[in-house]
């Protein structure tokens, strides 16, 4: 895992928050996509929007930044001009999820569901994921054929 500075992480932060603050969604929606909901409490996610505070660079933090960063510009390629369309999208029932909207899948699946959506809005990352898997079923299959 790349380690950055305390510069790189606080840009980061901040750039994530925006991102979610672009959502329109609450502060303890935050937390829990954050997986911070235990340990933070919303009052104080002004110090990570103004730079007071950084994200832990824990892997599992490192990989639900990608995620909220992957969809966040998957939504602004999809929707280029319209920030309305990507709030709506997120909170529109959709059928991949049956029925429930891609927000709901995040908060409720936490890092699976951040992965599930961003499948969904993001085709080219999607693809990787699913070549990955064949990749990896053919050395399998390979492997257990010698």
């Amino acid at each position: 895992m790349q380690q950055y500075s305390t510069e790189e992480m606080g840009a980061l932060t901040q750039a994530v928050i925006r991102h979610m603050d672009e959502w329109s969604i609450s502060s303890d929606e935050m937390l829990a996509i954050l997986g911070l909901e235990g340990d933070v409490r919303s009052r104080h996610l002004a110090m990570y929007r103004n730079g007071g505070k950084v994200f832990p660079q824990t892997p599992e933090m490192m990989d639900r930044i990608d995620h909220i960063v992957g969809i966040a510009d998957a939504l602004r390629t999809t929707f280029p001009f319209s920030s309305q369309m990507r709030v709506l999208w997120l909170r529109k029932p959709h059928r991949r999820f049956q029925r429930r909207t891609p927000l709901a899948v995040m908060l409720d699946e936490r890092d699976e569901g951040l992965m599930r959506v961003r499948i969904e809005v993001d085709c080219a990352y999607g693809y990787a994921i699913n070549e990955a898997l064949h990749n990896s079923q053919v050395q399998k299959t390979n492997k257990d054929a010698a």
